[in-house]
């Protein structure tokens, strides 16, 4: 493959019905050039309808797409004869020869078979979109004259990334990875306690181009319904990611805590749900979910520091934290479409609405009370609540749990 003479910064269209295949690939290509100026879009037609209306320097699309394929897009790049060609990467799930041979005539850049080798991917961007030995560094984009902590708060809270890895995901992947590929148990004991990678795994096994059957509400099942190679992209993708992790020591403590208390919550929810019969794996995920939105909003005041913002003290920040935490976690759960049922036994580890409550409810709202209490404490109190006594559990077994 040779290199093509790009402007200074490149114009990239990338076409992708899925939104978490869509996002990776966005990253990967601002890994490359942060620079770049993207436009993304879900469908053929619609691509047609970008490259009419602006010039591209590279087209990264699925041939999957709905309506007009990406073949048929590439057909009608080719059709109109630009010089020299304009770079396409095709992307397929078809890994057949009769397939390369169809796409072949139509001189695609590249042809790659998903699930997407990352490694691959990168250098053939850093040889479309890079001179030899070139680097671009781009700053953080600073704050706007006059804006507030609260404004760029209630601005962030739709587009929120969402929390920050508490997982180191690429060594997570190396020590699942054995003679034939990628284990899949393996990487669920290696990632299991990390609430972003968990969260995303279960949205993108939900998301349209996957859902097929019954919703995914496990990481276990959302490992299973994407396969190894998707699975191990999306993690490592989150890394790529802005504030993947938190450098600011007092964000850092905050989400240790908060982490923290989402392992508690998790552990004892699962061993309740044990004890009473019930989906252990829902409720450990449920648990280890529900502090989602105070890691996310971490993450978010630390860029609000990397942009120029003053973060003074910690009163600050926990006022940020109780004010904006719980809307976070609400966006992002509605944003990345969790699946209700999941969503509610979330909700039932702050509070019990009124009506009918499952058992399942009741447990999370028994594990998250137990987590946040203090070591030598409120035993009494909670052995005589009404969550303990729907759940027919009294003070011996409730201090058996706090020793394990």
């Amino acid at each position: 493959m040779t290199s093509v003479i790009l402007p200074a910064v490149p114009r990239v269209l990338i076409a992708e019905a899925d939104p978490w295949s869509r996002d990776l690939l966005k990253e990967v290509l601002l890994n490359v050039r942060c620079d770049a100026r993207l436009d993304l879009c879900a469908d053929g037609q619609q691509a047609l309808e970008l490259l009419a209306a602006k010039p591209y320097d590279l087209v990264i699309a699925d041939w999957e797409l709905p309506g007009v394929d990406g073949l048929n897009v590439l057909r009608s790049i080719r059709q109109r004869k630009r010089q020299p060609p304009l770079p396409f990467i095709l992307m397929s799930s078809r890994n057949d020869s009769a397939s390369v041979r169809e796409a072949l005539p139509l001189a695609p850049t590249a042809y790659l078979t998903k699930p997407l080798n990352m490694d691959s991917l990168t250098q053939r961007l850093q040889g479309l979109l890079l001179s030899a030995g070139e680097e671009v560094s781009c700053e953080v984009p600073s704050l706007a004259p006059g804006m507030t902590l609260s404004v760029y708060l209630e601005r962030r809270r739709e587009l929120a990334e969402g929390a920050p890895l508490m997982t180191d995901v690429q060594l997570a992947v190396q020590r699942s990875l054995n003679p034939n590929g990628l284990d899949l148990t393996a990487l669920e004991e290696e990632i299991r306690t990390d609430p972003q990678v968990t969260a995303v795994l279960i949205a993108a096994a939900n998301s349209a181009a996957h859902h097929n059957g019954a919703a995914v509400q496990t990481l276990s099942q959302a490992l299973h319904r994407l396969g190894t190679g998707q699975s191990m992209n999306l993690i490592l993708g989150l890394a790529l990611k802005r504030s993947a992790k938190l450098s600011d020591p007092c964000l850092a403590d905050y989400a240790e805590r908060y982490w923290n208390l989402s392992l508690h919550t998790a552990e004892y929810a699962r061993t309740l749900a044990r004890l009473l019969d019930l989906d252990q794996e829902r409720c450990y995920c449920a648990g280890m979910l529900h502090r989602l939105g105070d890691l996310a909003l971490l993450r978010c005041l630390q860029e609000w520091q990397q942009a120029g913002g003053p973060l003074d003290d910690l009163e600050e920040v926990g006022e940020a934290l109780s004010e904006y935490g719980a809307a976070y976690g609400s966006a992002l759960r509605t944003r990345w479409r969790l699946p209700l049922e999941l969503r509610e036994l979330i909700a039932a580890a702050y509070q019990l609405g009124g009506g009918v409550y499952s058992r399942e409810a009741l447990v999370m709202n028994m594990a998250a009370q137990l987590a946040r209490l203090n070591e030598h404490e409120g035993l009494e109190a909670l052995a005589k609540s009404r969550t303990a006594r729907l759940l027919k559990i009294g003070l011996p077994e409730l201090m058996r749990l706090r020793k394990t």
